[in-house]
């Protein structure tokens, strides 16, 4: 685990845009090279959207801090779930 610690610390926002994150994590999870061609992305990302806003809105979050706040409760949501 600090080897994956030193490496977020480590990395810069200029290395992260230009990771193409969605390839390079469906070589271990092939649903997200897939999904694109499958699932109604509008219909989720208004959705998401509402979320981020309500967010910056609600609380003065930052649009880069509400999509953290909001992937961490998606983690901890599925992390629960998987326990139960």
């Amino acid at each position: 685990m600090d080897n994956i610690e030193e490496i977020i610390k480590n990395t810069t926002e200029e290395n992260q845009s230009k990771t193409d994150w969605t390839k390079a994590w469906s070589t271990k999870y092939p649903v997200l090279g897939a999904y694109q061609n499958e699932v109604d992305i509008p219909c989720y990302a208004a959705k998401i959207r509402e979320m981020f806003t309500d967010l910056q809105n609600r609380y003065g979050y930052s649009e880069q801090d509400a999509m953290l706040v909001l992937k961490d409760i998606l983690a901890h949501e599925y992390m629960d779930k998987r326990k139960k």
